[in-house]
């Protein structure tokens, strides 16, 4: 029994975790030096993840019958990301103005040495502009140039083209949809591959996390953080498992069937780390190839429901800190600044602190120096930011795939139940386990 446990990969990750806290925490210095390992995983798994996302969208979109339901797709993931946003970042803000964990610190912006926070701040200066750059970013100068620098949205747009391209070309263009499909396989069988490394990157991740910062930092600014992963948690069981509810599955039983996704996800603290297993799983739980192709890959960017929590509640905590009166109506333009600012955010560690300090640098009332004050925490706070966006875009791509009809249910509660291909993934290998569920032996499911 002990050892059929062991051999889960999800096992083997918390194992990896302990071990890491362990190592960081007695042997600090061992703990730092340790870094290069969750490094490495994340580009192993980076270096696939623009031919997965291309392959999945363009075959996803040419195998689809209606062409009018892709516009339908956009759309309404658009209108769902922008709502689930609003709600997190409303959340993260009633919830700091409850709990006040900056008040009573006293800080003096003025004393804070800024030195520490000068990369994201440069960082944030130099990636910050308007409505009109973001469109303008969207369109790649160079297909080649958006895939070697694994540019998300360029990327989705050139591949949407191309699958709608090849769906308008019928028997011509399946010779092209036969080389993906094979292709798609090959990557997927990759990401099995790099899987089997998941429990080292863990553990190395971990121990540079405690090793380097160390436990100390969570201590001194503990209030802040169990606030964090106070309302990381109720959002996900309050408002995301209301939309599971409203969805047909069981919010428990879904996060049970991604265990090894977001244990992987709390051992690297990066949603980009699981992209490819999670667009898997969740074609195999009845999900069509079109939907998790579009809205997964767009819900890195317009949908990270755990960065909004963190933004608004950095932001109100460090006014707190630093005796920086808010009104209700600064607030309220706090929040709609992080509206706009929010959608730049990325799945990779750190890109929500620069997101935050290119939020405050438009605003004159909140000091940037007292980013300093998050510095020590804000990477024990990324776990909770990495695995709430996680499962908010996993639960975000079932509702939507309900919404316009993509989602078999039958299977999905087969899958949810143990009972069809979760049972099967007990015998698989990490390389089989991992290929698209659209595979010749299983059937693709088309929108209706």
């Amino acid at each position: 029994m002990a050892k059929r446990l062991v051999s889960k990969l999800y096992v083997q990750v918390l194992i990896g975790v302990t071990i890491g806290i362990l190592l960081g925490v007695f042997w600090p210095q061992v703990g730092a030096d340790m870094k290069p390992l969750g490094d490495a995983f994340i580009k192993l798994i980076k270096m696939v993840f623009a031919p997965i996302i291309f392959a999945t969208v363009v075959l996803g979109i040419a195998k689809m019958e209606n062409m009018k339901e892709l516009g339908r797709v956009g759309a309404r993931a658009l209108i769902y990301f922008e709502v689930l946003s609003t709600f997190a970042l409303v959340l993260g803000l009633i919830v700091v103005n409850l709990v006040q964990p900056g008040q009573g610190m006293n800080v003096d912006p003025a004393t804070l040495d800024t030195q520490a926070i000068s990369t994201y701040t440069s960082a944030a200066a130099t990636g910050a502009g308007g409505f009109t750059d973001f469109m303008l970013h969207l369109i790649p100068g160079s297909v080649v140039d958006a895939f070697a620098k694994n540019e998300i949205l360029p990327i989705l747009l050139f591949s949407t083209l191309l699958g709608i391209a090849l769906a308008n070309l019928g028997e011509r263009g399946k010779p092209v949809v036969d080389v993906l499909e094979a292709f798609s396989h090959g990557m997927f069988y990759i990401v099995g591959l790099v899987m089997r490394v998941a429990p080292l990157a863990a553990c190395g991740a971990m121990a540079f996390t405690v090793g380097k910062y160390g436990l100390g930092s969570i201590v001194s600014l503990g209030k802040l953080m169990a606030t964090m992963y106070l309302t990381c948690f109720l959002f996900v069981v309050i408002i995301l498992g209301s939309i599971a509810r409203m969805s047909g599955f069981s919010l428990w039983k879904f996060l049970k069937y991604l265990r090894e996704e977001l244990f992987t996800v709390l051992g690297t603290s990066s949603s980009e780390s699981v992209v490819p297993q999670l667009m898997n799983k969740l074609e195999k739980v009845g999900v069509s190839k079109p939907v998790v192709g579009l809205v997964i890959p767009s819900g890195l960017t317009f949908n990270p429901d755990g960065q909004c929590i963190y933004y608004t509640m950095a932001a109100i905590f460090i006014a707190q800190a630093t005796n920086t009166p808010l009104s209700l109506m600064d607030q309220l333009i706090v929040l709609g600044v992080l509206l706009l600012t929010s959608k730049g955010s990325a799945g990779v560690t750190g890109s929500g602190f620069i997101t935050l300090a290119a939020t405050l640098a438009t605003m004159d009332n909140i000091p940037v120096a007292g980013m300093v004050l998050l510095l020590g925490v804000d990477r024990f706070m990324s776990e909770a930011r990495a695995i709430t966006n996680t499962i908010g875009n996993a639960v975000g791509t079932m509702a939507i795939a309900k919404w316009v009809g993509a989602l078999d249910s039958d299977r999905m509660n087969q899958v949810l139940d143990g009972k069809a291909f979760g049972e099967q993934e007990k015998t698989e290998s990490p390389a089989t386990a991992t290929q698209p569920a659209d595979s010749p032996e299983k059937k693709h499911l088309v929108m209706h």
